[in-house]
C-alpha cells in the first residue's frame, strides 16, 4: 500500500474502534510502517474518532519526528515494537475496558494472562505475557517491550491496556479485537468456571495455521 492509503486505512480502522468503545477521549494509540521503514502513529492527544490523514505523526526509521502533528508520547514503544520485531506492520495500544481490567486483577500469571479459551485467540495471540507497570512513556516501558516482542504478537501493560502487533495495521486490530473478546469472555465465564483448550489442541492448532512465534 502507498503511504496515502495506510493513513486512509488508518484514520479508518481507528474510527471503528472508537465506535465500539475500545479507545475513549483521547486514549491509546496506533501506528503503521511505512514502505520506506519508518511508521506513522496517532498524535499527542488525538481522538481515534476523529483523526486527519494528513496530520498523523511521522516518524523515521530511528523514530524521529519528521512531519505531521506531535507524536504520542508512546511512539517510543511502538518503535520498539517494529525493531525487535521485524515482521510487525502495525502496532495498536488500546484502553478497552476488558483488557485494561484485566491488566489491574491481583495473581496475573505473568507469562500469559488469558487461558486458552478459544481457537481463535490461540491462533491469533498465542499467549498474552504481563509486562510490569511503567508510566506511560517511560523509556523502560519500550524496552520491556522490546525484550517481549521477538517471540509474542501481543502484550499486557499493567495498570495501563494492551499492546498488539501484526504483519500489518489491519492484522494488528483484528489481533487487538479478538484478545478484547477473550478477556470479555473470560470475566463473562469467571464465575461459573470454564473449559481450556488442552495442550495438544494448541499445537494443533499451532501447527495447522503457523502461527508466527
Amino acid at each position: 500500500m502507498t503511504e496515502a492509503e495506510l493513513r486512509e486505512q488508518m484514520v479508518s480502522l481507528a474510527h471503528s474502534l472508537f465506535m465500539r468503545g475500545y479507545s475513549s477521549g483521547g486514549a491509546g494509540n496506533i501506528s503503521c510502517r511505512l514502505p520506506d521503514g519508518g511508521f506513522l502513529v496517532t498524535p499527542t492527544n488525538s481522538s481515534f474518532g476523529a483523526l486527519d490523514p494528513e496530520r498523523l505523526s511521522k516518524l523515521d526509521e530511528q523514530g524521529e519526528w519528521v512531519a505531521g502533528d506531535k507524536p504520542s508520547k508512546e511512539a517510543v514503544m511502538h518503535r520498539a515494537f517494529y525493531r525487535e520485531r521485524p515482521q510487525t506492520g502495525g502496532v495498536v495500544h488500546l484502553h478497552s475496558p476488558s483488557l485494561t481490567a484485566l491488566s489491574c486483577l491481583p495473581g496475573l500469571d505473568a507469562a500469559n494472562c488469558l487461558p486458552p479459551i478459544t481457537p481463535y485467540y490461540v491462533m491469533r495471540v498465542g499467549t498474552l505475557p504481563l509486562v510490569p507497570y511503567f508510566r506511560p512513556g517511560d523509556p523502560a516501558l519500550a524496552q520491556a517491550i522490546g525484550a517481549l516482542a521477538p517471540s509474542h504478537n501481543a502484550m499486557l501493560l499493567a495498570n495501563h491496556g494492551p499492546v498488539v502487533g501484526g504483519g500489518s495495521l489491519r492484522e494488528a486490530v483484528f489481533n487487538a479485537e479478538e484478545l478484547e473478546d477473550t478477556a470479555r469472555l473470560y470475566f463473562t465465564l469467571l464465575p461459573h468456571g470454564m473449559v481450556t483448550l488442552t495442550a495438544e489442541q494448541i499445537h494443533e492448532l499451532n501447527v495447522t495455521f503457523k502461527r508466527p512465534a
